[in-house]
């Protein structure tokens, strides 16, 4: 088992979104970590949020386990051209598409782009997301409010609605919940109400789409240690991410990936409408 880094961190302030090549200590995508099976062999697979962190670890699982990837993600070219290399490191194929979700058009777009370049979609990961943490309602502004809503859950609607034409039976849909969904941080409450939006979104859509046979689930991550957490926390709650959870420390994108391969597997073809959690102990009820 690896010995992952634990609280306190560096002060590491960064700008909205965040890279990871930047952090200190550098999160485990499982750049050196992660070994596949063939679990994903011939399968298509676009995920948002792709450049870094969770997305980035489940961008290298796939390919690991077989599958061709488009990664979408807003501006980080940097870390987005770093998940291409080990993508492609692992002999499969690498569609990048920048660019921002809140646009309904581009939503659209990577769903197209991903088409015409591969055929179809088999695994659709929407996990791209924003944040900022805030003290009182007051600091919220209305334009904040509704790019949270459109970048962490209409984003989502709009990707699946127009991915599905292109999604064959047996195909799986994920999205990016978060522990926020049962246990809302109140210094983000635009962001934990949009992860809860989520996991409604996703239960309902299962119960819609399952005799077509594509399944949707969600999975609810803990602290994960991602470039979104220096760039949109204090110092104070970067310093000690994580501490409070049983396990002690934040979770590595790698520890998560897992999760997001079975559920895009053959092997999970009766599961359905379900929240995964990977919380490092604490409990989703």
């Amino acid at each position: 088992m690896s010995e992952y880094p634990t609280p306190p961190f560096p002060s590491q302030p960064q700008p909205v979104p965040g890279s990871q090549s930047k952090m200190d200590p550098y999160p485990d995508s499982g750049e050196q970590t992660y070994a596949g099976l063939d679990r994903l062999a011939g399968k298509i697979a676009l995920i948002t949020g792709a450049d870094s962190g969770i997305g980035r670890a489940v961008a290298i699982a796939y390919a690991r386990e077989g599958a061709d990837v488009a990664i979408a993600y807003l501006d980080e070219h940097e870390d987005a051209q770093e998940t291409a290399r080990w993508v492609e490191a692992a002999g499969r194929k690498c569609l990048l598409l920048p660019g921002d979700l809140a646009h309904k058009q581009h939503c659209y777009d990577i769903v197209d782009k991903t088409v015409e370049q591969f055929g179809r979609i088999d695994i659709l990961v929407n996990n791209a997301a924003f944040q900022m943490a805030h003290e009182t309602l007051d600091e919220i502004d209305d334009d904040e409010w509704l790019m949270t809503f459109n970048v962490n859950i209409t984003a989502i609607f709009r990707i699946c609605q127009r991915a599905l034409p292109s999604m064959p039976k047996g195909s799986s849909i994920i999205n990016t919940s978060s522990v926020n969904s049962d246990d809302p941080s109140p210094q983000l409450l635009a962001y934990a109400t949009t992860k809860g939006a989520i996991a409604n979104f996703t239960a309902g859509l299962a119960q819609l789409l399952g005799k077509q046979g594509i399944r949707v689930n969600c999975v609810a991550p803990g602290p994960i240690w991602t470039p979104l957490i220096p760039a949109t926390m204090p110092d104070e709650a970067v310093k000690n991410f994580g501490s409070s959870y049983p396990m002690g420390r934040p979770g590595q994108p790698v520890e998560v990936a897992p999760i997001y391969v079975l559920l895009a597997s053959d092997e999970a073809s009766y599961i359905s409408g379900s929240r995964y959690a990977v919380t490092g102990g604490k409990p989703i009820l």
